[in-house]
């Protein structure tokens, strides 16, 4: 196996472990992190995902160039990719909070991987970017159009048009990464934004990731009249009113998923 899953205390941990091959995605490495996305999104048990790669090294250096079969820049972009690089760039199905755990290089589809996720925290030697058009090729699955989306154009043109390498602090500036810690701070910072989100209820989360995903390309206006299916499960589920109780009695709330 190429990628590691676990769960335990509603945290989901998916680490990429290929640390020889700098945790790149080859074809067996995409199949399996497809197959755990599904499996996340089909459970009621976990209320946040970390997601790193395996080493010190590298968080993921994309796609897996020397493993791979050879094919064209075509045959490539053709197999279509709906969710993104991973299965989890563009993925709008995962109601899920993410969080990617930069331990180091995050370049070409890693770079990509970590757009999709929700929150991003980095250690300070880490470094990103998109090296695709140094290879003759171009950051297809996500890319090209999230980067766009998430910083100002000149900005991501400059990571798209060049090439280069930035590292954590420049896209702490940039707004990509949520906190710049050093290596031996990396997992306690982790740890702190997991107890954040797992000490809010587990409906509101899904609820408010399932808005988010289906209402960003709607209208101020229109993305307010969305009643989304979390949105309504949790407006009328029990942890509504538990939340509400506990806070009146000055007690912490007792989550129940329901």
């Amino acid at each position: 196996m190429s990628v590691s899953f676990t769960v335990g205390e509603r945290v989901a941990r998916v680490t990429l472990d290929r640390p020889d091959r700098m945790n790149a995605v080859d074809a067996e490495t995409e199949a399996e992190l497809e197959s755990i996305w599904t499996e996340i999104e089909k459970r009621d048990d976990i209320s946040c995902v970390v997601l790193t790669g395996s080493g010190e090294k590298a968080f993921c250096a994309g796609a897996d160039l020397k493993g791979g079969s050879g094919s064209s820049g075509v045959d490539y972009w053709t197999i279509g990719r709906e969710n993104g690089f991973g299965g989890l760039a563009f993925r709008r199905s995962l109601d899920v909070p993410v969080i990617a755990r930069v331990n180091g290089y995050a370049l070409g589809g890693g770079f990509e991987m970590v757009l999709g996720c929700d929150i991003v925290i980095a250690v300070e030697t880490a470094r990103f970017g998109l090296p695709e058009a140094r290879v003759g090729r171009m950051p297809l699955d996500g890319g090209m159009v999230l980067l766009q989306r998430k910083i100002p154009f000149n900005r991501a043109m400059a990571v798209m048009l060049t090439g280069r390498q930035f590292s954590a602090n420049e896209m702490a500036s940039y707004g990509v990464v949520n906190e710049v810690v050093s290596a031996g701070e990396l997992d306690a910072a982790v740890d702190r934004w997991v107890a954040d989100i797992v000490a809010c209820a587990p409906l509101s989360l899904r609820a408010i990731k399932q808005t988010v995903n289906r209402t960003a390309h709607l209208s101020p206006a229109e993305a307010q009249a969305l009643r989304t299916p979390a949105l309504i499960k949790a407006l009328k589920s029990e942890d509504a009113m538990e939340g509400v109780a506990a806070f009146r009695e000055k007690r912490p709330p007792v989550w129940r998923g329901r």
